[in-house]
């Protein structure tokens, strides 16, 4: 009997060290799952991958993240580079670079970058090229098992806004939410009982980034059609053709000023310098990460040259009522045939250093809540930066591939229009290096990338004004606009002022107000043929008054060496605008950056 017990408790045992070996090969698999919305607790770091070999080889990571963490970041990799830490090889080393999240999400797909790390601003992100990726290659890219893709930093989205309009609305006692947005923006100030706010907010102006390309416009697009449908737990596609959610997205992007500078890695920055640099007249709110409204708070946002902006109030952070979305910053480490063992086991030193208290705590002082909970929130995430430092009550669950597929596309319907005029200099001197040429394919590319219900117009000028087509609607008119465009040559002297004063004031004068206005204009020299000069002209086309964000914007392309580059920054920075500089081989380019605008 004795030897009886001691042959079954021998069996149990290696049973049962059978089950725990098989459960540790288990957890390094990896699973395709679903992902999570909210943050979730760091998890514990686990063993390193056992490498088949170990060298003294350096080994290089290369990293593509979100460049709303940029300074923490730049500061974590600088410390971790420092060190000369390794795993399975030699000294691991970081390249970082920041980029948008959407636009890494495509370049991944297209096979234009092959990231080590990655790290979008959301999670959403994960969930949309994993989809992509198991459609065009038959795999899963995105490891979902539960601490494989853990969250680095959290970063609430709100909707930042001006402290004395918040106040009107309740702020901080009352609940604000998305139908307030949508009320502000179809009847303005009066329709929440604040009539005595026009004379010196003006109309209600808004403003977020592509949802297509940025994280925060996609969590803004998102969070609009769960507040439209009502739907409280998880986004279907139901709630997403629903004729009254629709309705309700429409009138929130009808106070929308322009939707950023998309092709800038930092868009949802772009947002913040703009309203913090430019005050209550130019937006009166915009979505953005928390960490934003405490850096704006904190005095630590840049004009467009680099200088410190004064805020002309403070802002405070908005917490939808119907729910928002953390930006969490997942770490990724690609399921890719390029991402080597040794590679991975570097990956996971890395993420584990970053995950690490001190680390964290750097990020509590860029703004970011800490995702390792062993940190706690603290100072500049508290009332006095215009934060709430609690956990957000309402947090809004990511859906599927194919719904925010559908948003996408549904948003892109009902997005504000624009009407733009585009303006070409075709003087003589657009004849040299193949200028002319390019320019041509420059506005081909602009003119493909608006609906059929923008409007669209083309002006070229040189000693002489000649407006080939006013603004019209697109759809029926995009073939004719590029035969006038193929059609241009170059000659003559350059009336540049004159030009834009004389189609600012065309676009003044059309009556539709619903459609953002805009011109674009390229020119490849100096003035020498205007009647106004550079002071008089940027005197009357300048943003002015409570409703400055609404003015026409204009953005001016310096094309080569010899074009004024400084009296187009002003011309463009008068109006809200932006100026870029351009060359044949870029401007292609430059059309599209532009066109990421609207």
């Amino acid at each position: 009997m004795h030897t009886l017990k001691t042959k079954y408790a021998s069996r149990l045992t290696l049973y049962i060290s059978f089950f725990m070996l098989l459960l540790a090969l288990l957890s390094a698999c990896d699973f395709p799952g679903t992902s999570q919305a909210t943050p979730t607790p760091t998890p514990a770091p686990r063993p390193v991958s056992q490498c088949t070999e170990q060298s003294s080889n350096p080994v290089t990571l290369n990293m593509y993240y979100g460049s709303e963490k940029q300074l923490w970041i730049n500061d974590v990799v600088a410390d971790f580079n420092s060190r000369k830490m390794t795993a399975c090889d030699g000294p691991i080393t970081v390249n970082a670079t920041p980029i948008g999240s959407g636009d890494s999400m495509q370049q991944i797909l297209a096979g234009k970058i092959q990231p080590d790390i990655w790290s979008p601003a959301g999670r959403v992100w994960l969930t949309l090229l994993d989809s992509m990726w198991l459609g065009k290659y038959g795999s899963h890219i995105i490891s979902t098992g539960a601490s494989d893709t853990p969250p680095l930093v959290n970063s609430p989205v709100v909707i930042a806004m001006w402290k004395s309009e918040a106040v009107a609305l309740g702020w901080p006692d009352q609940p604000i939410g998305w139908a307030q947005i949508d009320k502000l923006s179809t009847g303005g100030w009066a329709t929440l009982g604040h009539p005595e706010l026009i004379a010196r907010f003006g109309d209600f102006k808004f403003g977020h980034t592509l949802p297509d390309l940025s994280n925060s416009g996609l969590d803004a697009v998102l969070a609009e059609y769960y507040a439209g449908s009502g739907e409280k737990h998880t986004l279907n596609l139901d709630d997403v053709h629903n004729a009254q959610t629709q309705e309700f997205v429409a009138n929130v992007e009808s106070s929308i000023i322009y939707y950023g500078d998309n092709s800038n890695p930092s868009s949802t920055g772009f947002f913040a310098t703009k309203m913090f640099c430019n005050g209550p007249s130019f937006l009166s709110a915009a979505v953005m990460y928390e960490n934003y409204v405490v850096a704006g708070n904190d005095g630590q946002v840049k004009d467009d040259n680099g200088k410190l902006c004064h805020l002309a109030e403070p802002v405070v952070a908005i917490y939808p009522s119907e729910g928002t979305f953390y930006s969490d910053h997942p770490f990724v480490i690609p399921q890719a045939s390029w991402v080597t063992l040794a590679k991975k086991a570097a990956a996971q030193v890395f993420r584990d250093f970053l995950l690490s208290t001190p680390q964290q705590q750097k990020a509590l002082q860029y703004g970011f809540r800490p995702a390792n909970l062993s940190v706690k929130v603290g100072a500049p995430i508290d009332t006095a930066h215009g934060v709430d430092p609690r956990p957000v009550q309402a947090v809004l669950n990511v859906p599927s591939a194919d719904v925010v597929q559908a948003v996408e596309t549904s948003w892109k319907s009902l997005r504000r229009k624009v009407d733009v005029m585009l303006i070409l200099d075709h003087s003589g001197s657009m004849n040299d290096n193949g200028k002319i040429g390019a320019a041509r394919q420059g506005l081909l590319q602009f003119v493909g990338m608006l609906g059929d219900l923008d409007g669209l117009g083309l002006t070229i000028f040189n000693d002489s004004i000649n407006v080939l087509s006013p603004v019209v609607p697109l759809g029926p008119n995009r073939q004719k606009i590029r035969d006038q465009i193929n059609a241009i040559t170059a000659c003559c002297n350059t009336r540049l002022y004159d030009t834009i004063d004389q189609q600012v004031k065309a676009l003044a004068a059309l009556s539709n107000d619903r459609h953002i206005k805009v011109v674009v204009v390229l020119t490849d020299g100096m003035d020498d043929a205007s009647t106004l000069t550079k002071d008089q002209l940027i005197k009357d086309i300048a943003a002015s008054g409570p409703n400055a964000g609404n003015g026409i914007k204009v953005f001016t392309i310096a094309y080569g060496s010899d074009a004024d580059v400084q009296g187009l920054q002003a011309i463009a920075g008068a109006t809200g605008g932006q100026e870029y500089s351009g060359t044949p081989q870029n401007i292609q380019q430059v059309y599209l950056q532009i066109s990421s605008f609207f």
